[in-house]
């Protein structure tokens, strides 16, 4: 069994840090707490990929994450952390939001971030 406090304190960690990325003025300052927040973000998610009977938290930590790795400049790890989140059992909303981040992937997509 996961240790759901753990997962928490990832979590708190990695949005905490996104949001000090996204008020400070220096993009070099920015793209290091982004990265800081990915990372923690994806260990959280990790620690419930297997959790199948820990959804939505399971595929939101995913989305996140995926959504995180494209802030970082990660575009194939954005998909791989995507398609791990959908092999759960996501609600329909965040299956929608997954499948969008995928499209990101494609070259040729027009689909919004964010």
């Amino acid at each position: 069994m996961t240790d759901l406090k753990q997962v928490t304190s990832l979590h708190r960690t990695a949005m905490g840090l996104a949001e000090k990325a996204l008020a400070t003025q220096d993009s070099r300052e920015a793209r290091a707490l982004f990265k800081s927040a990915f990372e923690r973000e994806r260990q959280a998610a990790d620690l419930l990929e297997t959790e199948l009977d820990q959804e939505p938290t399971r595929s939101v930590l995913y989305r996140s994450a995926a959504s995180l790795a494209l802030d970082c400049g990660e575009p194939a790890e954005a998909e791989r952390l995507a398609a791990k989140g959908l092999a759960g059992k996501p609600p329909q909303d965040i299956r929608g939001e997954l499948e969008q981040l995928l499209a990101l992937r494609k070259p040729a997509s027009k689909v919004g971030r964010r």
